[in-house]
């Protein structure tokens, strides 16, 4: 896996995104992760998960400027493959922790969401689904992951402003659910996931599937006619002109 390092230590795995600067994401990426998470689901001697980045972003979404020259059927097979990721990771089989080091915007806040727990850096790190800022729409479980997290206020304040939230405004609202300092946030959340991991497995599942379960079930329903919309948008004239401003590189 060329984007994403493994490391195992009592029972917790840490997996790290390292994909120069930003850890943009694009489909070798989600390649990677999807493939990383289903050995992990499938490891007996793996209790729990950490998803963390490197540097000072967690993930600034995806790599756009690579896709501005992606057919649309082959950006909307993109889609699919990632919102398929976020769909495992929110019914992932074991806790799952991200530990947003950065910035955690659009693709990446996306990826937080999916967690079950997700703890922040204090600093000038960004966390937001801000696709609106620059002329997108939103997929249909990116916005039911966030409603399950903050609640259908917050997630229409969040969705419809495209703020880019501080750790503590990110708190405030739900999108995180602790702030700690740099040098703290990996042990924390390592802690915080080998203690989630310590309970019974089949207990764990069958109890995060009953809490989790219609959220799913919704996302299922709603997610494909989401991302041929989000494509219309995406390659929308008013919309690519403004995507084609973005500079940001993996």
């Amino acid at each position: 896996m060329a984007h994403v390092h493994v490391t195992t230590d009592q029972r917790v795995a840490e997996v790290r995104l390292e994909r120069g600067k930003v850890n943009a994401l694009n489909e070798e990426v989600v390649d990677d992760l999807s493939d990383c998470f289903r050995r992990l689901a499938l490891d007996p001697e793996v209790g729990s998960v950490v998803l963390t980045g490197t540097g000072k972003f967690f993930s600034f979404g995806f790599d756009i400027p690579a896709f501005l020259g992606h057919p649309k059927e082959a950006f909307l097979a993109y889609l699919r493959k990632f919102a398929a990721l976020y769909r495992e990771l929110f019914a992932y089989p074991k806790p799952l922790v991200a530990a947003l080091n950065g910035h955690a915007v659009a693709g990446g806040c996306m990826l937080a969401l999916a967690s079950d727990a997700r703890l922040m850096a204090a600093g000038k790190g960004k966390i937001a689904l801000n696709e609106i800022a620059f002329g997108s729409s939103l997929f249909a479980g990116s916005v039911e992951m966030l409603r399950y997290c903050v609640g259908s206020r917050n997630a229409e304040r969040i969705a419809l402003s495209g703020t880019m939230y501080a750790p503590e405004e990110a708190m405030a609202l739900g999108l995180v659910d602790g702030v700690l300092p740099e040098a703290d946030l990996l042990p924390a959340a390592l802690e915080a996931a080998r203690m989630h991991g310590a309970k019974d497995p089949a207990a764990f599942r069958s109890v995060k599937m009953l809490l989790r379960g219609p959220t799913l079930e919704e996302m299922a329903r709603w997610e494909e006619a989401s991302l041929r919309e989000f494509v219309v948008i995406w390659y929308s004239e008013r919309t690519w002109e403004r995507l084609q401003k973005i500079q940001i590189r993996a």
